[in-house]
């Protein structure tokens, strides 16, 4: 099937939204981050040569200054907070998670608080308080908690149906395949979940969120991205929305 077949059903289905006098609004979430690094780099530019905002997902213990001065000139690019250390603390027959209840509650939020302090220390007013829990997984005990530590934004994947003491911004398709080839998922498949979301979004709902990893893209990754803002930068219809966008737009999901 060719590039142009493929791609038919997201052009039809935002045709459609036109038609309708319907908004689509997405976000960029980008999970990993910690140095600089070529893949940061493909992304950076990536992005910026279609003006797509993209929330950086950092892990507060692994990054420092040189980050710092590599997002310095890169303005369409937010740091969120990626968890403390993306450590799994789970034992070997669950899934991970560095944010469960595995360790004592005053120990996971006493690490939140961590997390939170570095990243203001390092970006400042830049950040962003938005918790990416790795893995996308956090206890159900922690999420009361996170107001009152100064977080102001939650975003895991899939639908938000969370209960948290702040407004819940989830990613809904993931780039990569990460239970076989641990690259770029099918395209057709890509795309298939953009449209059932585009076809379900409302005006009061909760934006699209497109998650990648750039430190694990593949070729067919990057050119799924470049694809897709192409497509959606010709639509008039579409809208990408940066962290502060979520978050000062009153937007939530609780």
């Amino acid at each position: 099937m060719s590039n142009e077949a493929i791609w038919r059903p997201l052009r039809e289905a935002l045709a459609r939204c036109e038609a309708e006098g319907k908004s689509i609004r997405l976000w960029l979430r980008d999970d990993d981050a910690s140095e600089p690094a070529a893949a940061l780099d493909q992304l950076i530019s990536l992005t910026a040569s279609f003006a797509v905002p993209v929330a950086l997902a950092a892990i507060p213990q692994l990054s420092g200054e040189a980050l710092v001065q590599r997002l310095a000139n890169a303005h369409h690019v937010t740091p969120v907070i990626h968890g403390w250390s993306h450590q799994n603390h789970a034992p070997p027959t669950q899934k991970k998670q560095e944010l469960g209840n595995h360790r004592h509650l005053d120990l996971v939020l006493g690490d939140l608080a961590l997390a939170i302090n570095r990243m203001t220390h390092l970006f400042g007013d830049r950040l962003v308080p938005m918790l990416v829990p790795p893995w996308n997984r956090i206890s159900g005990d922690i999420l009361p908690h996170l107001h009152e530590l100064g977080y102001q934004a939650l975003s895991c994947f899939g639908i938000a149906r969370q209960l948290a003491s702040v407004p819940v911004f989830n990613t809904h398709v993931d780039l990569i395949d990460w239970h076989t080839t641990r690259g770029c998922r099918n395209h057709t498949l890509l795309i298939d979940d953009l449209v059932t979301h585009v076809e379900r979004s409302e005006p009061t709902g909760e934006p699209i969120g497109i998650l990648t990893h750039h430190l694990v893209h593949d070729a067919a990754a990057w050119a799924f991205l470049d694809q897709l803002f192409t497509q959606t930068s010709n639509s008039s219809c579409c809208r990408w929305l940066s962290a502060d966008d979520l978050i000062n737009g009153g937007i939530s999901h609780r």
